[in-house]
């Protein structure tokens, strides 16, 4: 479903490389120190950096040079990017379109009710927890209903608990809808509640890219910081 072809991409002396095929409905935990390179291929791959070689493919169709909002893919990051002034509705169906009068309200309130928020439509982000904010992010994702799911470290900012129990949350939608999905994360424990294929990155390039299962039972000497 996803395929980096000989990606490059260098900003300054930080060079990015990656060849990778994802196939559909994989749920992949891409983890690295700081620095190695993580929201630079997830940005890459959602299109708000241009590489300078290689190809992105999408069901084989090269997104390379197509924008941002016309690539078949949603990316939550850890503020969730909910706007301030908006109510809850109003800020998860800008996940189906920009003119809201257009909206349909019906799937609106199941995407609340899905993400356990019935009845917080009005509300507006002020008004509710870090837990809540993330599951209007996390709605308004699901109205998106794109194949392609990109996550930068959505929870980082939550408790342990709550943490738990936003990607058990997630994995139920992506069980539902089949979606492929990559998380960046620093904690192997979100990595094994979410996926099952392991990326780990050093200095811009993979270092390691097989099952989670095969991970944990003989870990590389990549993986060797998280355990």
């Amino acid at each position: 479903m996803l395929q980096l072809d000989a990606l490059s991409l260098t900003q300054g002396d930080f060079t990015l490389s990656a060849n990778l095929h994802l196939p559909k409905g994989t749920r992949t935990a891409l983890m690295g120190a700081s620095g190695s390179g993580k929201s630079t291929l997830l940005s890459t791959i959602a299109g708000f950096f241009l590489p300078d070689a290689g190809r992105i493919l999408m069901d084989g169709t090269d997104v390379t040079h197509t924008p941002v909002g016309d690539r078949p893919l949603s990316i939550l990051f850890q503020d969730g990017n909910l706007f301030p002034h908006l109510s809850v509705f109003d800020n998860i169906a800008l996940g189906i379109s920009p003119r809201l009068r257009d909206v349909d309200r019906g799937a609106v309130e199941e995407a609340l009710a899905k993400v356990g928020l019935s009845g917080f439509g009005t509300r507006k982000p002020a008004d509710l927890s870090g837990g809540q904010q993330s599951r209007v992010a996390l709605a308004r994702m699901l109205l998106r209903r794109q194949p392609l799911t990109l996550l930068d470290e959505p929870f980082a900012a939550l408790d342990p608990a709550l943490r738990r129990e936003m990607l058990a949350l997630l994995r139920t939608l992506c069980d539902e809808t089949g979606q492929t999905l990559i998380l960046a994360t620093h904690d192997l424990r979100d990595a094994q509640a979410l996926c099952d294929r392991l990326l780990v990155l050093e200095e811009g390039r993979v270092v390691v890219d097989m099952p989670l299962t095969d991970a944990l039972a003989t870990p590389p000497k990549a993986l060797e910081p998280w355990l």
